[in-house]
């Protein structure tokens, strides 16, 4: 005869021993909260003498930071770095960063130690509140902030205060002397606007350096175009590139839009034109076909190739230098003279 299970559904054995659901009760107990440990009185809040002195310390390290900036300006005009000599750089990059480095953890060790040893360290709890903007609250924002300054001593302290301002204040001065030196020294208008191409100078494939003929280039094909001569640079060799870089292309003759006066800068529906954003100066690779439409990768800016690549849409502010060209008597494609207006971004125009 099959034995019936407990009406409660869990079966048992014999041993089973069936506890008393108070049972559990009343023999566990909830977590007591054990509360914050005794506060930790640090040095200087027991004694006024050690907080001077370590207020002492930090505009030490605040004045350091000071010291190391100006030695990183210094460094950078006192040992330059020379073309070609590698041990005038790791003199520049050692002087410098001795300089950088003093000037960062000066400022950065006088926080930390203002921070732990004189600001307000006495344990609190904050409990969490509704958001609210009433007239009450923003009078207690404005008792906390007073309360945070009169906690941290930032104006009673002033030596401390006027310390860490000075190493602020200081901490751009590198910068200013290193980014400026980036500068070209003369007149970045006639950098961009002189390039390698001149009257007879051939279009050559890159980066095969052989020159185009106008039969080669079909309707529709686009060529990554250098001058000829580029691969025999000894100096100077990647510049030169960045800023004579073309794109040949070929459109019907009926679909040129073109300028009576720019007519001759043309060859058959053959147009040339920089291959040097004037946004920022990315390459402008992308070729669409069917609309005749140059595009930068870098920040969506697309150009009308039928249109003298005038801006149709993005971030450039003007449309990209054409390079007038011909043929030769070998039926090569030649440039007639350089750029007429500088290449590349459109902030090369400004005055300095």
């Amino acid at each position: 005869m099959a034995k019936k299970p407990p009406a409660s559904g869990i079966e048992t054995s014999g041993h089973d021993e069936v506890m008393d659901p108070g049972t559990a009760v009343e023999h566990s107990s909830a977590p007591q909260n054990p509360g914050l440990a005794p506060e930790h009185q640090r040095v200087t809040d027991l004694d006024e003498k050690e907080a001077k002195g370590m207020e002492r310390r930090i505009a030490g390290f605040f004045l350091l930071s000071i010291v190391g900036s100006v030695f990183a300006a210094v460094a950078y005009v006192v040992f330059p770095i020379i073309p070609g000599d590698m041990s005038s750089v790791r003199v520049n990059n050692l002087m410098v960063g001795l300089g950088l480095s003093a000037a960062l953890l000066g400022v950065g060790i006088g926080a930390v130690q203002w921070a732990k040893a004189l600001m307000h360290g006495h344990e609190l709890v904050e409990e969490r509140h509704p958001t609210r903007g009433t007239e009450e609250a923003r009078a207690a924002a404005v008792e906390t902030f007073q309360q945070a300054n009169k906690e941290s001593g930032f104006t009673r302290r002033s030596l401390v205060r006027n310390t860490l301002v000075g190493a602020l204040l200081a901490a751009p001065i590198p910068a200013v002397a290193l980014f400026r030196d980036l500068a070209p020294a003369d007149d970045p208008i006639a950098r961009m606007k002189q390039t390698m191409w001149a009257e007879g100078v051939r279009l050559t494939r890159d980066p095969s350096g052989v020159p185009i003929k106008a039969s080669e280039v079909t309707i529709g094909s686009a060529f990554h175009v250098v001058p000829d001569g580029w691969k025999d640079l000894e100096h100077h060799k990647l510049e030169e590139k960045a800023k004579a870089a073309v794109l040949l292309m070929r459109l019907p003759v009926d679909e040129l839009n073109e300028d009576p006066a720019k007519s001759s800068w043309s060859y058959q529906g053959i147009v040339a034109y920089s291959k040097i954003c004037t946004h920022v100066g990315c390459p402008v690779a992308l070729y669409e076909q069917q609309t005749h439409h140059l595009l930068c990768p870098c920040h969506q800016s697309e150009f009308d190739v039928a249109n003298h690549c005038e801006v149709i849409f993005g971030p450039a502010a003007r449309p990209l230098p054409q390079l007038p060209i011909t043929i030769d008597a070998e039926g090569y494609l030649v440039a007639r003279s350089d750029f007429t207006e500088p290449v590349g971004p459109s902030f090369w125009e400004r005055e300095l």
